[in-house]
């Protein structure tokens, strides 16, 4: 197994386990629970003080409703 192998399953990993502890805490993995998303990215499209994966409620439930 190379690196870029080793590197793409660790992030895999990282980013279940964000959901998974996001999902028992009942907030958003996408901001935190926070209702907003902030990117730093000049081409990020969206309103920034609003997150779109839970549409700024800032709940899983809300999350999974549309995402992944």
């Amino acid at each position: 197994m190379n690196l870029w192998n080793k590197w793409t399953e660790w992030r895999e990993t990282a980013k279940q386990k964000r959901i998974s502890d996001m999902e028992q805490q009942g907030k958003c993995p996408d901001c935190k629970g926070r209702g907003i998303h902030i990117m730093p990215n000049e081409y990020f499209q969206t309103d920034p003080l609003h997150c779109p994966g839970c549409n700024g409620s800032g709940m899983y439930s809300d999350w999974t409703g549309g995402n992944y």
